[in-house]
């Protein structure tokens, strides 16, 4: 059994390391042929005649946020500091009292609500960290814990793990305020583009596997179609990160719905590749480099690319149900692939100086400029952004641009 156990494990390891290739490229330097994107420009033309007709004027709130301070404490003092946190002690006099605990003041923290894989309702009060974004402190509580219209002033939530503690103190309330009319209607042409009506996979959706017939282009529609709803049925999981079936599977369900027409499975199977949204067995980022992000097809469409990858970056408080969320890293990476680099940068560098938008909209803004920015291959150009994007950091708050400051220090 152990020989076999072996055998199996060599045979996934060496079928992993062997998927070194990504998608072909066509005589149009895409990753779709002349045929299909002739396709895909004449689903769009008709689209937008329709885009008209798409409820634009949706009032979004930003994201509930606060300004935090992040304590831990670990072993030893920690039933003492809970209960004190619990009898409302102030911050300066717990700071006093406990002064080995590791503090970091004035943090931005979001409050996000969400079921977790026990199907346990719970509150997540999370760091936004501005000084390593792959890393930040969290608390968790359950959603029965927050009463209606609970103020947070000058009150403690903590969670307790085996060692240590976590708390975060509050001197304010959390605030959510209305986005700008022209950020609500980027994440509501993202909406309308997207249709968050209709999911790529249907809900009964099997893990499996398919595979697209070598004769698919000379079938009818309804064979196509019949091949499409297969694909939507079969849920392709990678062996490991490196295995690119899932990948592939979003391609060739992008190519059967630019044939049977179908815009809203085309459009979340091409950004699903843009931003590498698939599930694997086990995962790492050794492939993260080596997979293209693909912008230049979307540009080649008659559509808004910016206000579509704007409109699923921004966060907000109530999106539409199975609104889609770009990875900042991705997008940032796709970006820099535009042909119109020096329009988003100016869009990019007004969204992180604009003191009317959220504070937490214009971090993520801020990485999505870095990661737009390391992305490009002119090391002059590189140069250039930087000082500029200093410049639009000068507009954020103190305490955020101390905490980027001192990263850069």
């Amino acid at each position: 059994m152990k020989i076999i156990y072996f055998a199996l494990l060599l045979f996934i390891s060496s079928f992993c390391l062997g998927q070194n290739q990504e998608f072909t490229i066509h005589s149009n330097g895409l990753i779709y042929d002349s045929i299909t994107m002739n396709k895909l420009s004449y689903i769009v033309d008709s689209l937008n005649v329709s885009f008209g007709k798409c409820e634009m004027n949706t009032v979004y709130k930003s994201k509930s946020q606060n300004i935090g301070h992040i304590i831990r404490l670990e072993n030893g003092l920690k039933k003492r500091a809970m209960k004190d946190m619990d009898n409302a002690i102030s911050f300066k006099d717990f700071i006093k009292k406990y002064p080995n605990a590791t503090v970091k003041k004035d943090e931005l923290i979001i409050k996000n609500y969400y079921t977790n894989y026990k199907k346990e309702q719970l509150i997540e009060f999370s760091q936004v960290n501005v000084i390593n974004k792959r890393y930040n402190y969290s608390v968790e509580k359950p959603v029965n814990w927050e009463q209606n219209g609970k103020d947070y002033s000058k009150t403690w939530v903590y969670e307790e793990s085996h060692n240590s503690i976590t708390a975060i103190y509050f001197p304010s309330n959390f605030t959510s305020t209305t986005l700008k009319e022209k950020y609500a209607r980027m994440v509501g042409y993202a909406d309308c583009l997207i249709d968050t009506t209709v999911s790529k996979f249907k809900e009964d959706a099997k893990r499996g596997w398919v595979a697209l017939p070598e004769n698919w282009r000379d079938l009818n529609i309804i064979e196509k179609d019949s091949i499409l709803d297969t694909y939507r049925s079969t849920k392709v999981i990678g062996s490991c990160s490196q295995d690119e079936s899932p990948r592939r599977q979003a391609l060739e369900m992008a190519l059967l719905s630019a044939e049977t027409v179908n815009w809203e499975i085309f459009l979340k199977s091409h950004l699903d590749i843009m931003n590498d949204r698939f599930q694997s067995v086990a995962y790492s980022n050794a492939m993260e480099g080596y997979r293209e992000t693909y912008i230049n097809e979307l540009e080649m469409l008659n559509i808004e690319v910016f206000n579509l990858i704007l409109g699923i970056s921004l966060r907000v408080e109530n999106p539409a149900e199975n609104h889609y969320h770009s990875s900042i890293y991705r997008v940032g990476r796709a970006l820099s692939e535009t042909k119109n680099k020096e329009e988003i940068e100016k869009i990019l560098l007004k969204m992180i100086a604009d003191n009317e938008l959220d504070y937490y909209n214009r971090v993520l803004t801020y990485y999505l400029f870095l990661n737009y920015n390391a992305n490009l291959k002119n090391e002059e150009s590189r140069n250039e952004n930087i000082e500029k994007l200093n410049k639009a950091v000068e507009s954020l708050p103190e305490f955020l641009k101390n905490k980027i400051k001192s990263k850069d220090d």
